[in-house]
């Protein structure tokens, strides 16, 4: 059997990677081509261009990138088409993967799969039917995706969120990490801009900001900031603008995560970008505020699509709204602030974010089969019924 897989970010990456691990479990003669990152090259993906290429969100973002992400575009479609593989599996990066799967589906009759529905429950809503005229088969991340997916025409199933297979430190280590780090029983905030280098440039003079006023509220506060590998630079470069001394954590100092785990475990409370990386810390039940903004034409469009008021994952399955966020005009450093001061203060805040932390694991899958396993399997039985 052979696939061409294609993720675009980190988190795809980690999503693709397990999916191959588990498809080499279950069908040993499978073989890959396509695009990916890191995780996926290590279980033996060939990478046509570098990942991080396509790593870019929101439109005012993508405009100055257009012609280059159209040439990967047109390239990746040309492989496929060259040398047709059983299925074409796309991962998350919406924009880019559905474009490729509708240049596929033009010229040849090869079976498409797409892994993380998006989230029409949340906007723009009529993707599914666009998305269901080139996308045959849908792994969901989440448990209430897939009648959204089958209602537009594709078959669906919840394969669960990765999130709930991640390691979690141990209280030694929490220990280890303190004592090591010379932060001792002090109260540790954990500062999470994002893992592009866009959103980790536009969010650091705000996080950078808020994070100084938390230091002259709370004096003996430490802070780490871990640091993703494709934008260990520029955070590097960010933290060393913040008037506030700031424990930087990247490959170069940290390369097992052995720290990285711990600190996430450790954190009395985070500020974190909107995005997967909340369920990393609702894993670790570690209180948290959101934040989150981008180009102002950008967030015009996108807050008048939202069909939701949070997009915080761990709001959102858990069905209530105990995690703050600021986001689009509201992220300020002021607001940011005073709301992790409070965090940091009020064990009731912190309890109801924990409880709904917990029934977030759950709901996604946490104790059963893990998510790599179950999308393989997926794959493989759509395959098997012609999709």
């Amino acid at each position: 059997m052979k696939l061409f897989i294609l993720a675009g970010e980190l988190s795809g990456d980690k999503l693709g990677a397990a999916l191959m691990s588990g498809l080499k479990a279950l069908c040993p003669d499978v073989t890959f081509v396509g695009v990916g990152g890191p995780a996926m090259m290590t279980e033996g993906l060939v990478s046509l261009f570098p990942m991080d290429e396509l790593s870019v969100m929101g439109i005012a973002e993508v405009l100055p990138r257009y012609r280059a992400l159209k040439r990967r575009l047109h390239q990746a479609a040309q492989r496929v088409l060259d040398d047709p593989p059983d299925a074409l599996i796309t991962i998350d990066s919406p924009d880019f993967s559905l474009r490729l799967a509708k240049l596929v589906k033009a010229k040849s009759d090869i079976k498409t799969i797409h892994y993380v529905a998006p989230s029409v429950w949340a906007w723009r809503p009529g993707r599914a039917a666009k998305m269901a005229r080139h996308v045959d088969h849908v792994l969901a991340l989440l448990p209430f995706e897939p009648p959204y997916m089958e209602a537009a025409g594709m078959t669906c199933d919840f394969v669960g969120h990765p999130v709930v297979t991640d390691p979690v430190a141990t209280d030694q280590e929490v220990a280890a990490f303190r004592a090591d780090s010379g932060i001792g029983d002090a109260p540790l905030l954990l500062a999470l801009p994002g893992s592009r280098r866009s959103e980790v440039n536009r969010l650091a003079p705000v996080f950078g900001e808020a994070v100084d006023r938390v230091a002259k509220a709370v004096p003996d506060l430490h802070v780490v900031l871990p640091a993703a590998e494709p934008v260990a630079g520029d955070v590097r470069s960010m933290a060393c603008a913040w008037s506030t001394q700031v424990t930087v954590l990247d490959a170069a100092s940290d390369p097992n995560g052995t720290r990285r785990k711990a600190a996430f475990k450790a954190a009395d409370v985070a500020l974190a970008a909107s995005g997967t990386v909340s369920l990393e810390l609702a894993a670790n039940a570690t209180p948290m505020v959101i934040a989150y903004d981008m180009n102002w034409l950008s967030w015009q469009i996108m807050s008048r699509l939202a069909k939701i008021d949070t997009v915080t994952l761990v709001n959102l399955v858990a069905d209530a709204t105990p995690i703050p966020e600021f986001l689009g005009p509201r992220c300020t450093p002021s607001l940011i602030a005073d709301a992790l001061v409070h965090v940091l203060s009020n064990d009731a805040a912190k309890a109801k974010q924990v409880t709904a932390m917990a029934e977030t694991m759950t709901a996604l899958g946490q104790g059963d089969e893990p998510p790599g396993m179950r999308a393989a399997r997926s794959v493989l039985r759509a395959l098997e019924r012609g999709v």
